[in-house]
């Protein structure tokens, strides 16, 4: 007992700091291991369709337009997402989605991720018109190429043109991602003009009303699109301008048909909570960081060179119990 008591003593430091080192060293050279785990997987989706243009949102108290708000809420997502979290981004336009960037980890991708969404504007639409329930089905095509579950958030106001009805209505019965699907109301409940914009995304009006009152703010409706330049036609007085609001009971609809859900959209800590208590929807392969733990050891090994006191009286005190015995 004597010969451990006084090897602790000569010894206990070195053999702490050698731990410290060791650990430290880890930290720096192997900070992560592989796991998999089940993560969020977030596929946000912006309607770029033009009444999304339509002013009847706020950001910092001034009036933004629907499709800048969504920009916003998207950012926000992103900021609030833990690390470890997948991102991908798409926009729907006509009847159409299309995938922007594919998942990316948030925090090694949160540059592109941020740029990718500051990008999205109503130009990225490639054809007119916005047919929503045909954009569902879509969704369900993209969520197949991601070939990982993913929770879409689907950015929309709702406002489809031509109007829905019966005749081009599409069936959504067979539809299977409704537990994996969110549709995001965005706009006000009060009817606005829509502004209209030149190919240089100059501002010259408002859309007008179409002619058998059908066609809205989505695109052209002829086939000789040259006839928009130098100046798209727009409302000729306030009687003739288009006006859009956010068709919200369409939208619960909508998601009521492919047992959806539908939330709107607000810059609020509300919204952002609902979003991040979204279900995990994917299992990735993916770095798990380490290097706290290993701190928290060398720590541990550092406070312990200042308590020599505690180990050795430990021993001392069983080397009397066992001289008592003898």
């Amino acid at each position: 007992m004597k010969k451990t008591i006084e090897f602790i003593k000569n010894n206990y430091e070195t053999a702490l700091y050698i731990g410290v080192i060791t650990l430290l060293t880890l930290a720096l050279v192997k900070p992560e291991i592989q796991l998999k785990q089940k993560v969020h997987n977030y596929l946000l989706v912006a309607d770029v369709s033009q009444s999304m243009n339509a002013e009847d949102e706020k950001l910092n108290n001034q009036a933004a337009s629907r499709l800048a708000y969504t920009r916003h809420l998207m950012k926000k997502i992103v900021e609030t997402s833990s690390c470890g979290t997948y991102i991908s981004v798409g926009i729907f336009a006509s009847d159409n989605v299309a995938l922007l960037i594919t998942p990316l980890e948030v925090c090694a991708n949160y540059d592109v991720i941020t740029d990718t969404i500051s990008h999205l504007e109503w130009r990225m639409a490639w054809k007119g018109n916005s047919r929503l329930s045909f954009g569902v089905k879509a969704a369900e095509n993209v969520f197949d190429s991601l070939n990982v579950p993913a929770q879409m958030l689907f950015f929309t106001d709702g406002d489809e043109a031509p109007r829905v009805n019966v005749t081009i209505k599409q069936d959504l019965s067979g539809v299977q991602i409704g537990k994996n699907f969110v549709f995001v109301g965005v706009g006000g409940t009060t009817k606005v003009p829509v502004p209209r914009f030149n190919s240089a995304n100059k501002r010259v009006g408002y859309w007008p009303m179409n002619d058998n009152n059908n066609s809205g703010a989505v695109g052209v409706t002829y086939s000789d699109a040259s006839q928009d330049e130098p100046d798209p036609p727009i409302a000729s007085a306030e009687y003739d301008q288009f006006l859009s609001q956010l068709e919200d009971d369409y939208l619960k609809s909508l998601a009521g048909d492919i047992k959806a859900k539908y939330i709107k959209g607000q810059d609020t800590p509300e919204f952002y909570d609902f979003v991040q208590k979204q279900k995990p929807a994917a299992s990735f392969v993916t770095a798990y960081s380490v290097r706290w733990m290993y701190i928290v050891c060398a720590l541990i090994l550092v406070l312990l060179t200042f308590l020599p006191n505690i180990i050795l009286k430990s021993f001392e005190s069983k080397g009397a119990l066992n001289r008592g015995s003898n």
